[in-house]
């Protein structure tokens, strides 16, 4: 009961008042008027987000089923050990300090291009920066992946050994073993990290803030906007309404997936 009660009081009630607010008008009556006005002026913006979480999902996905992998079906011990040590760093670390790490390292001058332009790789005209879209995704990807690769390689290594043994003796390389053999079983693993990710990415609005100052940006970039600049509860609630549509749909099919698995089986 308390653990409900908690749940209830910080997640169902703050939920149930903003969506409220969404079709809340200023007089107090039920309108559409927020929704209308959050989509003619964020349409651009809702596309952009669900874009930007979609491709980094993806990304991360790519990511940790390449560590996760390398760490089961590796067989380099040193680069192994290696890996393990170094890949779960950005767990630790907040999406505010990450992002301001990368607003360093992503700049026209900063220290990712200062490293090319030092191995002469690149010249100092053809710097660029990579503070836009490009700069989120990246930042998503590295602070996401390992959150997604520790659930992915556990879930590896957990598996029965016998089939993967199997496939080698029988001829087939590490990629094939790890797309048709080990990547299949732990499927459901890999998709709950990506939607835990996913709605993570969604309500992440210090990134895009400090990334990507420019237009089209994130929704929660123009929710904060319209709190702080026109105190317009209402179009911000509703910015929050399409939000949970997004992550609602997420969970739909995810939910639905596993219902039809659990029926087939």
């Amino acid at each position: 009961m308390p653990a409900l009660a908690m749940v209830a009081l910080f997640f169902l009630y703050p939920l149930g008042l903003s969506a409220v607010s969404a079709f809340h008008g200023r007089d107090g009556g039920w309108t559409l008027a927020n929704v209308a006005k959050a989509f003619e002026l964020y349409s651009l913006d809702m596309a952009f987000t669900l874009a930007i979480v979609l491709l980094s999902s993806a990304l991360v996905a790519l990511l940790s089923v390449a560590i996760g992998g390398y760490l089961t079906l590796g067989g380099n011990r040193v680069a192994v050990t290696l890996l393990r040590w170094l890949y779960r760093w950005p767990l630790f670390i907040p999406f505010i300090v990450a992002a301001q790490m990368m607003r360093s390292f992503l700049a026209k001058n900063g220290l990712m291009n200062n490293i090319l332009i030092g191995s002469g790789i690149i010249e100092p005209l053809q710097a660029a920066s990579l503070l836009d879209w490009r700069g989120i995704v990246v930042t998503f990807v590295w602070k996401q992946t390992p959150f997604v690769a520790l659930m992915v390689a556990g879930a590896m290594a957990s598996l029965d050994r016998s089939t993967i043994e199997a496939a080698r003796d029988l001829g087939a390389g590490r990629l094939r073993i790890l797309a048709e053999i080990v990547v299949p079983q732990i499927r459901p693993t890999l998709v709950v990290g990506l939607i835990l990710s996913f709605v993570t990415m969604l309500s992440v609005m210090s990134v895009p803030m400090m990334i990507n100052p420019n237009s089209p940006t994130m929704i929660t970039v123009d929710m904060a906007y319209r709190i702080n600049a026109h105190g317009d509860y209402g179009v911000a609630n509703a910015l929050g309404f399409v939000s949970y549509l997004m992550a609602g749909l997420v969970g739909w099919f995810y939910l639905r997936h596993g219902v039809r698995q659990g029926g087939a089986r």
